[in-house]
């Protein structure tokens, strides 16, 4: 295992850029030479492997660590904050990212052959997960990253690649996570859709109970299943949305605090101030001084 990753490490060097994507659609690279304080971000659906440093992600009260040799699957794009832990110029952390999409899930399953894919799993995952990564899987992304250094096979190669490492995913430790990725009507699928919903609209007031309608689910089995799944309420979902957005407005409109919380759905300048700094540190009013700054900088 250790001449893959030494092996990946090598090409991640060779081809990561500064937006983190690759020759190859949905396929990702990173390289951070330092460690930066945690910030915000959206999971995206994806398959994440750290091939040297490590990494940690908090999901609502929930914290993920993983490191060299180890995967996250995220199956539901959602409000985190993380960061590259112990990255030096000397030796940077270095990962490789596949957009996990659910139709591509679909067609996997339903090229699977009766009693070929694993039975069990909890009936409402986590939407992320960390396990060690396998040997075959090190080696299908290995492969898929040897086809950076030879563009003529990459059109007809990369895709086989890709559906072997989905093949690997819905059959190895978190294959229940991502199998009900790619299945229409699990619960997975049902809070997906409020997610959907809740980011379409996070500026507006809701009832749970219209949320629940649109998950297709009881109000009681929506609580419970949106719980599980997230790590957080409805509500609290909402407003880590809320704040998300208003840091990246504040970025380009930092004299306009009241107006940028406004414009998230904030009524109180007071409970936006209190709320934006418990999240994030540091008043918005001096976060939007810190973002200016290191934007010119």
């Amino acid at each position: 295992m250790d001449d893959r990753l030494e092996e990946l490490r090598a090409l991640i060097e060779r081809h990561a850029r500064p937006d983190g994507t690759t020759a190859i659609d949905g396929v990702l690279v990173s390289k951070a030479d330092r460690s930066e304080a945690p910030s915000a971000s959206m999971t995206g659906t994806v398959l994440a492997l750290v091939t040297q440093g490590e990494k940690r992600l908090a999901l609502g009260e929930r914290v993920y660590d993983y490191r060299a040799g180890q995967y996250l699957v995220a199956s539901i794009d959602l409000p985190v904050t993380g960061h590259f832990v112990g990255a030096t110029p000397e030796r940077p952390a270095l990962g490789f990212g596949l957009i996990l999409h659910p139709a591509a899930v679909a067609e996997v399953l339903l090229q699977a052959g009766p009693g070929d894919l694993p039975r069990g799993g909890p009936a409402t995952p986590s939407a992320i997960a960390v396990s060690d990564a396998p040997a075959e899987l090190l080696d299908a992304v290995v492969r898929l990253l040897r086809l950076l250094d030879h563009p003529r096979d990459r059109a007809v190669l990369a895709p086989l690649v890709q559906r072997e490492l989905l093949w690997r995913l819905v059959t190895g430790e978190q294959g229940a996570l991502v199998r009900q990725l790619g299945l229409a009507d699990s619960s997975l699928s049902h809070v997906a859709r409020a997610v959907r919903w809740i980011r379409d609209h996070y500026r507006e007031s809701f009832r749970v109970e219209d949320v629940a309608r649109v998950s297709g689910m009881s109000v009681s089995a929506f609580h419970r299943n949106f719980q599980a799944v997230t790590a957080m309420s409805p509500i609290q979902f909402q407003k880590q949305i809320r704040l998300q957005e208003a840091r990246l407005l504040l970025a380009t409109h930092p004299g306009d605090v009241t107006g940028v919380g406004h414009r998230v759905g904030y009524d109180s300048p007071s409970q936006f101030s209190r709320e934006y700094r418990r999240q994030f540190g540091v008043p918005p009013s001096r976060d939007a001084a810190l973002l200016t700054a290191a934007a010119v900088s």
